[in-house]
């Protein structure tokens, strides 16, 4: 029997029970159907933050970043670029800091971007400024 990794599906939120050895294998949640790994960071909410961060197995980056913010529009087509190539290992979010200002007072985020990394429920590191693709690639695996 192989470990099992549980995933938190980026369209309906389920959390998805996926063997280890098969999560290369582009797995689908089985509530909506949808592949749960898409190279395209979720926007989360602040319902669907903490169920995120503290339910998926795998290490979650999120990009606390607003609409009005010229390097967060910058850096967002590298922080897709990244989701590319650290998935199935991490999965990468985004939250609005201007729709979820609870959640951004709750981490203390007082410059955007800012990236955080979590595990298990737990901010393990952060990383304030705009990056490039390789540098967050090389961030999230320094960190995670």
């Amino acid at each position: 029997m192989s470990e099992l990794q549980h995933i938190v599906c980026p369209h309906c939120a389920a959390v998805n029970r996926i063997p280890t050895a098969r999560m290369a294998e582009q797995p689908k949640c089985g509530k909506c159907r949808q592949l749960l790994f898409t190279a395209h960071p979720p926007e989360l909410t602040a319902s669907s933050f903490q169920k995120h961060i503290s339910r998926n197995d795998i290490p979650v980056v999120v990009d606390f970043w607003a609409p009005w913010c010229g390097p967060c529009k910058a850096m967002a087509p590298a922080f897709e670029q990244a989701s590319a190539q650290l998935e199935p290992g991490v999965r990468l979010a985004k939250l609005n800091t201007d729709a979820e200002q609870a959640v951004a007072a709750q981490f203390r985020i007082q410059s955007i971007p800012t990236l955080a990394l979590f595990r298990n429920g737990r901010e393990i590191a952060r990383q304030p400024g705009a990056m490039g693709a390789a540098d967050i690639v090389r961030w999230v695996r320094a960190n995670s």
